[in-house]
Parts: C-alpha cells; structure tokens; sequence
C-alpha cells in the first residue's frame, strides 16, 4: 500500500509540474505578444497623420492594427 501512495504522490508531482510548465508557457507567449502590440503601438503613433494615410489607414486605427499584429505573432 505504501508503494501505492508514493506512486500516486509521484504522478501527481509530475502533473503539477506540467501545468506550472504550461503556465509559465502561456505567461511567455502572453508577454511576447504584449511586446509586439506595444512596439507597434510605439511605432505607428510617432508617425504624423499624412504618414498614416499614405499607409492607408487614420490614427484611430493604430489599436486594432496593433492588436492583429499582436495575434500573428
């Protein structure tokens, strides 16, 4: 029974362990992301406004452009 017990112990170490890696895993890809939304962001808002039309598009779209950059990476 004591084999039993530790064995369960074990697989249950392993199991945490996964999902602490998972997580640190989500937290990562999380923060690369926010790394590209804000470099973005930082890099289409110093641009002047007829910079931003000849790029096509108006300084109210700056968020939703960074955001789609965000998601591709």
């Amino acid at each position: 029974m004591a084999y039993a017990l530790s064995n369960s112990t074990l697989l249950d170490r392993i199991g945490l362990t996964a999902r602490i890696q998972d997580l640190r895993d989500t937290l990562a890809k999380r923060a690369a992301r926010r790394a590209v939304y804000n470099r973005t962001m930082a890099e289409l808002q110093v641009l002047n406004d007829r910079d931003l039309a000849d790029l096509g598009f108006h300084r109210s779209e700056i968020p939703h452009i960074a955001q789609q950059a965000a998601d591709m990476a």
